[in-house]
């Protein structure tokens, strides 16, 4: 009965209207999938455009420069995901003679492919039978079966995967997976559902039960630090100095000005500048420009606040010779993460 009336109104009132939709071509829907699984449609949509505009097929990307790709992707976060996303093109490009595998096993072996994108590829570009569970799915089973188990846990995680499965439309099952995604993201919304015009409320047990605004249930609670981040431009004549993110952590292969990080407020006051400047990189002579207001940036896991002071040097000192030195015209045509970019934006260079 829920696979029917999915089926149901799927055809007669979901009028969701994406690019992607019925698409065939698995390169178009892994990069919906991946780009989709950190924003909003809404967002999206302009980034899939862009992406799918710069990069039309699987070879266009594997052969394109890391830069230009995460300079597409910039804004977007995760960028993680966009490295897994080349090392993966570049996988099926040179090894695999660049076709996407139709096995859903086989498509778990590729770099940042999961069970979800790879039973969303799977189901849409090659009719394969598998379900895909994502929190919109999640979400809807938890409601119409009144299930409160934790949909973030591994027992909820099995027992949702193994239900998603056994309702799947096999004979279509593509048609059934768009059907309780966009169900998800447009009636069953995790905040101010649309229950009144249901099709599923005569048989939804939290409807009934008025038990709608507590499921589905999150066993975990997400404890967020806060990071300090002074950003120090450095310019010399028409240059400035930029430094390449390397390190396991946020934005890595971004882009970023000379970083001074504290685990509380840093006052970048002009006293406080100047002792800094001496103690941390020998420099004495320098013109300062500019200290910002504080930026705030909000992250899954953490928050970022903090401020950009922008200093003049007449040379580059030894304690910076190791950060790359880019003209001021092409500052614009490196990835910088949007922490960074809101700054550019207001205050161009």
């Amino acid at each position: 009965m829920f696979t029917a009336r999915l089926i149901k109104w799927h055809q007669s009132e979901n009028d969701r209207m994406m690019p992607w939709k019925g698409e065939k071509d698995p390169y178009k829907i892994w990069i919906s999938e991946i780009i989709l699984q950190q924003t909003r449609v809404v967002q999206g949509l302009s980034y899939y455009n862009n992406f799918i505009e710069k990069f039309p097929t699987i070879e266009k990307l594997a052969l394109a420069a890391d830069e230009d790709v995460f300079k597409v992707w910039e804004g977007l976060g995760y960028y993680s995901r966009c490295r897994n996303v080349l090392i993966t093109a570049r996988n099926i490009h040179n090894n695999l003679n660049g076709k996407f595998p139709s096995n859903f096993h086989d498509l778990l072996q590729l770099k940042g492919v999961g069970p979800y994108t790879a039973a969303a590829i799977a189901s849409f570009a090659f009719d394969q039978p598998h379900a895909v569970v994502d929190g919109n799915v999640s979400r809807v089973l938890a409601r119409y079966f009144g299930n409160y188990l934790p949909i973030d846990s591994s027992a909820g995680k099995k027992y949702f995967d193994l239900l998603a499965q056994e309702l799947l439309y096999k004979k279509n099952p593509g048609l059934y997976n768009q059907a309780i995604m966009d169900f998800g993201a447009t009636v069953c919304k995790p905040q101010n559902p649309s229950c009144e015009g249901c099709i599923m409320r005569k048989s939804c047990v939290a409807f009934k039960t008025g038990t709608t605004g507590l499921l589905p249930v999150k066993a975990k609670k997400l404890i967020k630090k806060t990071r300090w981040f002074t950003y120090f431009i450095f310019i010399c004549g028409d240059s400035i100095l930029v430094n390449k993110r390397s390190k396991k952590d946020i934005w890595k292969d971004l882009f970023e000005f000379y970083l001074f990080e504290t685990d509380k407020t840093f006052k970048a006051s002009p006293a406080q500048i100047r002792k800094w400047m001496e103690a941390q990189l020998s420099i004495r002579r320098y013109e300062l420009m500019d200290i910002s207001p504080v930026f705030k940036q909000t992250l899954t896991h953490q928050n970022l606040v903090g401020n950009f002071v922008q200093i003049k040097l007449s040379n580059i000192p030894l304690s910076l010779s190791e950060m790359r030195v880019v003209k001021m015209t092409e500052i614009r045509s490196l990835s910088f993460p949007k922490f960074i970019n809101q700054y550019l934006e207001m205050y161009p260079l």
